[in-house]
């Protein structure tokens, strides 16, 4: 750690900013695993390069092998600047849903977050979360899972409660904050705001190849969203 003298007065400020508005948020890393017991392989999540949502990315013209210009798909005009290789989270789940294992990835440094927004960018064509094609989007994966400091659960899956969506090419971005930023509580069947500060924090994918409404069985996000903050690759991109 490097100690000099203006390190205390920025982390005065910081401790103030905290304690107005309920913590610091120093999202900045999602880190991609498996939960799969009975090592049945079955389960898979990582991040890759090349497949997230591109955003001010080099494109080369056929037949040029040369940049010859940029690229932006319209539901990521913004995204995570840390990304240079237009990485993206494939999280997926062969087979069946009663197989007890579940790709997932783990949101770090939220601990006493109070969320205003989550969100994030999924590879799935046309205006409606729904759509057949492209990436399952389900009402249990992938789903946010928000453990809160009073022991509290809360869940917002890809289509409920119903997010905001940002229409692009190949790409929607889905949004839930102010009214929206409900969830479950505790496995209950009505949405409820979400409130409290956060414990721990993970996008889950629980659902396999027999849920609708795409039967895919994966799918791949990038700019993953709490409280304003884009993360768009893993620890070690």
């Amino acid at each position: 750690m490097k100690k000099k003298l203006f390190a205390g007065a920025v982390l005065s400020s910081l401790a103030l900013a905290g304690a107005a508005y309920g913590a610091v948020t120093t999202f900045h890393v999602a880190l991609a695993g498996t939960y799969d017991p009975a090592k049945t392989f079955l389960v898979g999540a990582a991040w890759q390069s090349g497949i997230g949502c591109p955003t001010h990315s080099r494109i080369a013209e056929y037949p040029s092998q040369t940049p010859t210009g940029v690229y932006t798909d319209p539901a990521c005009k913004t995204g995570d600047t840390r990304d240079k290789q237009n990485t993206g989270l494939i999280l997926a789940k062969t087979g069946p849903i009663t197989n007890n294992a579940e790709s997932f990835v783990e949101l770090k440094d939220l601990k006493g977050v109070t969320p205003t927004e989550l969100g994030y960018d999924i590879r799935k064509p046309g205006t409606d979360v729904n759509d057949l094609r492209g990436s399952h989007c389900g009402a249990g994966s992938p789903m946010f899972q928000l453990e809160m400091q009073n022991g509290d659960v809360y869940d917002v899956a890809c289509n409920s409660p119903v997010p905001t969506v940002t229409t692009g090419n190949g790409w929607q971005r889905l949004r839930w904050s102010g009214s929206t930023l409900q969830g479950y509580l505790n496995g209950g069947g009505t949405a409820q705001p979400i409130t409290g500060k956060i414990k721990r924090a993970t996008i889950v994918f629980q659902e396999g190849q027999d849920s609708g409404p795409d039967n895919s069985g994966l799918a791949v996000l990038d700019n993953i969203d709490v409280n304003g903050i884009l993360v768009g690759q893993g620890a070690g991109n």
